[in-house]
C-alpha cells in the first residue's frame, strides 16, 4: 500500500514539473503569411502576419488562412503534450501506449 502511495505521489510530483515545463515551452507554426506561437499549454504567445495577407478585399481568405494555422498550432502543441505524457506515463505503466 505505501508503495502505491509513493509511486502516486511521485507521479504528482512529475505532473506539477510538466505543467510548468509545458508553460515554458513553445511551438511555432508557420504557413501561408501567418505566423503563430503557442505554449505547450495551449495559450497563445504571439501571432505575426505578413502585410501582403492585409488586403481588404482579401478579407475571407485571411480569417479562413488564421482560423486553419490557429488550429494547426493547436493540434501541434497538443502532440508535445501527448509525447511527454507517453513518456511519463510509459514508465509508471509499461506497454500502456503501445
Amino acid at each position: 500500500m505505501f508503495d502505491k502511495l509513493s509511486q502516486m505521489m511521485e507521479l504528482k510530483k512529475q505532473a506539477e514539473t510538466l505543467k510548468r515545463e509545458l508553460e515554458s515551452r513553445t511551438v511555432e507554426l508557420s504557413e501561408g503569411g501567418i505566423k503563430i506561437t503557442i505554449s505547450g499549454s495551449q495559450a497563445f504567445k504571439s501571432i505575426e502576419i505578413d502585410p501582403g495577407m492585409l488586403n481588404p478585399e482579401d478579407k475571407q481568405r485571411f480569417e479562413s488562412q488564421l482560423l486553419h494555422c490557429l488550429n494547426l498550432a493547436i493540434k501541434k502543441s497538443q502532440g508535445v503534450v501527448m509525447e511527454r505524457l507517453q513518456g511519463m506515463a510509459g514508465s509508471y505503466f509499461p506497454g500502456l501506449y503501445n
